[in-house]
């Protein structure tokens, strides 16, 4: 009997917990592990709402990502007030900047689809909302860009709205990762991770059951009766729903653990016991739980799974968090709005995320900054590459390699020698090679 079997129905009217057959666990339907179209519910209920790794896992992506902020930029300036700037710190009366990006990463991680619509007032978006990915139903068309987005509630259609065929501009905008299989939806983490998560879910059940029975092996009540003359008999619906019924009461649940059964006449009792290895399913739990941690890109080590391949520390997984999941995330969000939202208010107009704000990258970025650097003073590249490498734009005059004593250009006139009264020139150069009549220059401020 599989373990699903098994899982708890808590009667509300006591305080006993029953074994009643357990229903199915609904993330797939249908064949099992299957898509489904509704399955936005079953993620968010058996998965989010009910189990705690998948509840870390999207909180620490969602949370980490819309805590990052965003900036305004117009060419290589940083805008301090601009509509853009007031409409993503508050997009609609109920929601906060934070709130909104959280809502929409947390819909993405759930289902793979994130959609936000953006209400106009003239040229230009005034409020930004999200819509639940279960209300939305695509309109597909002969090519991969669909006619439309219709808007449903109750099964009926509320809204629709319409996509350019060229472009697929629409006031609605599908966010969305990647997915093999389908030409207009994302894929959930969930669907890579469904059969783990039903596993962490039944093991997680199934001990609350043994629990509930005092973490006591089951056992048989064996009746072995006999007539008077001798020959076995059995016993009849009413006295065995009776003896099951006195049993359920007096002996099951955590308040009767250990209490001694007392059986009298025909009764005989035998323990189906098992071994403490059959018991502890914290193993295999703890491996349904690194594999949900994996599908979501989240550090085993911060979901709080012991004995997991960790990092040197914490503040290594949460780096490994940022850089692995949250910022590529974040980055594709970032794409997508610019390419949405961002054209309304000019084309030079851009929003970027500011990477160097998030706390767990700033020994990172110290780190990258040493080494680039170094990498100037010893002229193995330009002052531009240095500055691209560190999220800079480039400038003018950047793109020389100096030397490394006082940073001259390579392949200057020039050559920097040390200020000495006593200094004479010999015609040639640091190769043995005549210079002629050129005057060899002493140039007492380094080149910036």
């Amino acid at each position: 009997m599989a373990i699903r079997d098994y899982i708890p129905f808590i009667n509300k009217n006591s305080n006993v917990m029953e074994r009643k057959e357990a229903p199915q666990v609904y993330l797939n339907s249908g064949s099992p592990y299957t898509r489904r179209k509704d399955d936005f519910k079953s993620y968010a209920d058996e998965g989010y709402r009910q189990n705690a790794i998948v509840f870390r896992c999207v909180n620490e992506i969602a949370n980490g990502a819309a805590s990052i902020p965003l900036k305004v930029c117009q060419g290589d300036i940083e805008l301090e007030n601009h509509p853009l700037i007031n409409l993503l710190t508050k997009p609609n009366p109920l929601q906060s900047g934070v709130e909104y990006f959280q809502s929409l990463y947390s819909y993405l991680l759930l289902s793979g689809n994130s959609f936000a619509i953006k209400s106009m007032i003239g040229t230009q978006p005034r409020e930004l909302h999200l819509l639940r990915p279960d209300r939305i139903e695509i309109a597909p068309s002969s090519t991969t860009i669909p006619k439309g987005y219709n808007y449903k509630l109750n099964g009926k259609i509320v809204d629709y709205y319409e996509a350019d065929p060229m472009t697929g501009e629409s006031l609605l905008k599908h966010f969305k990762t990647w997915n093999p299989l389908d030409d207009y939806m994302g894929l959930s983490p969930l669907m890579a991770a469904a059969v783990d998560v039903d596993q962490h879910n039944m093991i997680a059940q199934h001990n609350i059951s043994l629990l509930a029975n005092g973490a006591r092996p089951s056992g048989a009540i064996i009746f072995k009766p006999t007539d008077e003359s001798g020959m076995q008999t059995m016993l009849t619906d009413s006295q065995r729903k009776q003896v099951s019924d006195d049993i359920s009461s007096r002996f099951t649940g955590t308040r009767n653990a250990g209490r001694p059964v007392l059986l009298e006449g025909d009764f005989d009792w035998k323990e189906m016991g098992m071994s403490p290895k059959d018991m502890d399913f914290l193993q295999n739990k703890n491996m349904a739980a690194r594999d949900i941690a994996l599908c979501f890109g989240v550090p085993s080590q911060l979901v709080g799974i012991p004995d997991a391949q960790t990092y040197a520390n914490v503040q290594e997984a949460r780096l490994a968090l940022y850089e692995e999941t949250i910022i590529p995330l974040a980055k594709r969000i970032e794409s997508d709005l610019n390419e949405w939202l961002t054209p309304h208010f000019g084309e030079d107009i851009y929003i970027k995320y500011d990477i160097d704000a998030i706390p767990a990258m700033v020994e990172r970025r110290r780190r990258v900054y040493e080494n680039v650097t170094s990498a100037v003073r010893e002229g193995i590249i330009s002052r531009n590459e240095a500055r691209e490498r560190l999220g800079y734009e480039p400038i003018t005059g950047g793109d020389d390699v100096y030397v490394a004593a006082n940073l001259f250009p390579l392949g200057s006139p020039t050559v920097a020698e040390a200020e000495d009264e006593n200094y004479e020139d010999d015609g040639k150069d640091a190769y043995g090679e005549t210079q002629g009549k050129a005057k060899i220059e002493i140039v007492k401020e380094a080149v910036s």
